[in-house]
């Protein structure tokens, strides 16, 4: 049965109104077409649906009975094809699920938990750590923002850069280049790659090269976390984000100093599946991270 839902609209107006010139009114339609619709809705139905009683309609038993359903009806279909975008952040409850490197972990996230509780305490965030490859869990939902330094390439995605985070070198307070590192004390020193798929070399190689030069890189390691470990431990510099990587530096008692060579400062893209762009919900948690970059960068 193929039902036009169009039907439903006049008879609630018919009903409502109680003549065919008042649902026409209504509606902003003619009396005639109103007229027809109302043949059809007798056919379809089998019942009468108003009756002239002298000068005016009477609805029909069968009318009567399903007016308040077909009000009730009309009303949801409305609400469903005018979704109200005003945010309730005291009645919103929701879990949203973000994935990231581990640096924006220990930076970002703290703050971005600080101020979605202050601000909606039904809301949970759920954070995940990058896998060593790449998966559908954006493009499938269970994964609601992906941030990092990563841009996905395909037209389904959306891809908003929070800001920029230069490079620097980390080491351990003692180490021998705290006073000064150049670029040949640089290259001449052990290095730890971090890398979640385990490559042991970063587009820093390419500016080396490009030099003369080529470092010695003794690891790769899938987190900043165990990089700077092992620069704790021994002679080891980390390339790694300033600001991002401030947190984690700090923890394990490192020094950085500023790369010794010209390079791009770091991109941090804020990534989402192109199905939330109109979502409410969403949009806010994308504004709070902004946000909260914003907040750890003017620190």
């Amino acid at each position: 049965m193929h039902v036009d839902l169009n039907l439903l609209t006049v008879l609630d107006a018919l009903l409502e109104e109680g003549s065919v010139m008042g649902a026409a009114e209504r509606l902003n339609l003619s009396s005639p077409a109103v007229s027809r619709t109302l043949g059809r809705l007798r056919a379809v139905t089998g019942d009468d649906i108003l009756v002239r009683t002298g000068h005016s309609m009477t609805p029909t038993p069968y009318a009567v009975s399903v007016r308040e359903d077909v009000h009730r009806l009309v009303g949801q279909a409305r609400a469903v094809l005018s979704p109200v975008r005003e945010l309730n952040l005291a009645e919103l409850d929701r879990t949203f699920t973000i994935r990231c490197h581990d640096a924006v972990a220990a930076s970002l996230v703290p703050v971005l938990v600080g101020r979605v509780q202050q601000r909606a305490s039904g809301v949970r965030l759920r954070v995940l750590s990058e896998g060593p490859v790449d998966t559908d869990d954006l493009r499938h939902g269970r994964v609601d923002l992906e941030l990092g330094g990563g841009e996905p390439a395909l037209p389904e995605f959306r891809s908003e850069p929070l800001g920029e985070d230069r490079l620097v070198v980390a080491m351990r307070a003692d180490h021998p280049c705290a006073d000064g590192l150049d670029l040949a004390a640089y290259a001449a020193q052990p290095h730890v790659v971090v890398s979640r798929r385990g490559r042991l070399t970063a587009p820093v190689d390419d500016a080396l090269a490009a030099a003369g030069l080529r470092r010695q890189v003794v690891a790769a390691v899938a987190t900043l976390s165990t990089a700077l470990r092992i620069a704790a431990r021994g002679d080891a510099l980390v390339t790694c984000t300033e600001v991002l990587g401030r947190p984690l530096i700090e923890a394990f008692g490192l020094l950085t100093r500023p790369l010794p060579i010209a390079f791009p400062a770091a991109t941090v893209n804020c990534n989402w599946h192109q199905r939330y762009d109109s979502d409410p919900a969403h949009g806010w948690l994308r504004e709070q991270v902004r946000a909260s970059f914003e907040e750890i960068t003017a620190g």
